[in-house]
């Protein structure tokens, strides 16, 4: 058994694909307990009759097809246009800019890409410091992890075996106050900095409208689809990619009719690499399970932790050291292993997705290996001990922000609570 650890420590080493790597130690794992290795494709069919899974790929094409276009841009001009007048306004518009598409792409380094260059000469240009724009942009590239319809949400109440509809509410109101928390420091920002306001122009802000006048309701008919009760998360999946794609093909033309196949082609790769992660991720949770690995952490967690506030504080610092790794992986070895042992210890699985989420987001700007650092890092060409201190300030406020929805759970269930989500 340990020659077999140690060839995957070094297969793992050389790049293995992580399906691989889960797949071979699922089945090596059941033989060894001498379980038929057909538990294993019993977690494939399982997961292609979840009937919420559709929305993953639908969701995943929309926002693909809006990174192909110039939604980045017009978005960013709708939010200048309107706020550009207030103390730190155009700060606030790309916080607000990036974290909508962020939402609807479901990826951060998409958006630092698409909208990075933009905002950081937006920002400079209005007389933000260097260090102030580097940081903004670092931070804002996964904010909207906690709005819906990220996919990091949707993949998490998957695994976790939730409602997608009620961790869309739960992460709401978390996601609307960081908003609101980080808006509040670039004011501060703009006030102490001299940053040049522009003024209110209705003519600009009425082109803006205007150029983004079929964009401007997806949120709203997303969003509000979900809460209003009007569709699930897989039918306003199925709505906001053919909203999506008639729009930017069709209206706008920014993507071309034979352009089409190539973004299918790219979304649909980072889908099947999700779902083949998550089947052997799900066989491997089913040997966890039926070996009671939980219960056994569990056990030696009561002889060391003796309540839930020191669990979650444990818990709070091993998912931000484990979510600098890649996105999904994250989400799909981890969460099976940590929902049951947060059960035991009265924690909500709805609330412990926010948290989750949240430290997903924070573990993306968290030194040295966060992702959002080495876009930043690459995509300004600037070294990553610059980006470490630009981040800092923003890393301390979601981290404060983090204890606080840690230890104040009705910020992640009232929401639900009020809606009556089930």
């Amino acid at each position: 058994m340990s020659l077999f650890f140690i060839g995957l420590i070094i297969l793992a080493a050389l790049g293995a694909p992580i399906f691989a790597l889960l797949g071979g130690l699922s089945l090596f794992l059941f033989h060894q307990a001498q379980i038929e290795s057909s538990a294993l494709i019993i977690e494939l069919a399982r997961l292609a009759d979840m009937p919420s899974l559709i929305a993953v790929p639908l969701f995943t094409f929309a926002g693909y097809l809006l990174a192909e276009s110039n939604a980045p841009q017009r978005l960013l001009d709708v939010a200048e246009a309107s706020l550009s007048w207030l103390p730190g306004g155009i700060a606030v518009a790309s916080l607000g800019a990036c974290a909508l598409f962020t939402a609807f792409t479901g990826a951060s380094g998409v958006t630092i890409i698409a909208l990075g260059g933009i905002i950081y000469a937006v920002l400079t240009r209005q007389g933000y410091s260097e260090k102030f724009s580097l940081g903004l942009i670092t931070t804002t590239g996964s904010l909207g992890l906690l709005f819906p319809p990220s996919l990091p949400i949707i993949l998490y109440a998957l695994v976790a075996q939730i409602s997608i509809n009620k961790l869309f509410a739960a992460t709401l109101i978390p996601g609307l106050l960081l908003l609101i928390l980080l808006s509040i420091y670039a004011a501060r920002v703009s006030l102490k900095g001299g940053a040049v306001a522009i003024p209110f122009r209705w003519a600009s802000f009425k082109k803006a409208i205007r150029a983004a006048a079929w964009e401007i309701p997806l949120p709203f008919l997303i969003i509000g689809g979900i809460y209003g009760g009007v569709f699930t998360a897989s039918e306003a999946a199925a709505v906001m990619a053919f909203y999506v794609l008639a729009v930017e093909v069709l209206i706008y033309r920014d993507v071309r009719v034979s352009s089409i196949p190539e973004v299918m082609r790219k979304s649909m790769t980072l889908v099947g690499a999700i779902l083949i992660v998550l089947g052997t991720a799900l066989g491997l949770t089913n040997y966890l399970i039926e070996a009671e690995i939980p219960n056994r952490l569990f056990g030696w967690l009561q002889t060391h932790i003796s309540g839930p506030h020191e669990f979650l504080i444990l818990l709070n610092v091993f998912l931000l050291v484990v979510n600098m790794v890649e996105i999904f992986s994250a989400i799909i070895i981890v969460v099976p292993i940590i929902v049951p042992i947060a059960l035991k210890y009265g924690i909500d699985p709805v609330h412990l997705g926010s948290l989750f989420l949240l430290n997903l987001e924070i573990g993306y700007m968290t030194p040295p290996m966060g992702l959002n650092l080495f876009l930043s890092s690459r995509r300004f060409e600037k070294p990553l001990p610059e980006l470490y201190r630009a981040a800092f300030p923003f890393w301390l406020m979601l981290v404060f922000f983090l204890v606080l929805v840690t230890y104040i759970p009705g910020l992640s269930l009232w929401l639900p609570r009020i809606l009556k989500i089930q």
